[in-house]
């Protein structure tokens, strides 16, 4: 593998977290929504990654991150009865989105740290390219 593909890795790595933070964003955003309805109430949204290992075992060379997509929690959401609430529904209930604030927090500091961990690995790259440039000079 080439010292230039480490690039290529890391900054895939550096756009799929960042994907996960901004689906984290968007899950505590909407976590205190309220609806009248199951079909319009917001649903925590993850995103899918490929495994490296996979492309790798297929002979791929610099295997890089990919996001397959992002799909929707099939958790079930969080419905309250509040009669007097002026979005209940005629049966006297609001739903609330399945999002979990908590684990969102920690999905957002792991997210942030991956990110920060592939800046890192770039920014070694990168020493290495410049001090291996540097030896040629001498």
């Amino acid at each position: 593998m080439s010292l230039y593909n480490v690039f290529d890795i890391a900054g895939s790595g550096m756009s799929a977290q960042q994907v996960r933070l901004n689906t984290t964003a968007s899950n505590m955003a909407n976590a205190n929504s309220i609806s009248s309805s199951i079909d319009q109430t917001y649903r925590a949204r993850h995103p899918v990654f490929a495994t490296a290992l996979e492309q790798a075992q297929q002979g791929q060379e610099g295997a890089k991150v990919q996001v397959l997509g992002i799909v929707e929690s099939d958790a079930p959401l969080n419905i309250e009865y509040a009669p007097h609430h002026p979005l209940s529904d005629d049966k006297g209930y609001i739903y609330k989105p399945n999002v979990n604030i908590m684990e969102e927090m920690a999905n957002m500091i792991s997210a942030s740290r991956s990110y920060e961990t592939n800046v890192q690995v770039a920014d070694a790259a990168k020493q290495m390219v410049s001090r291996t440039l540097m030896m040629g000079q001498r």
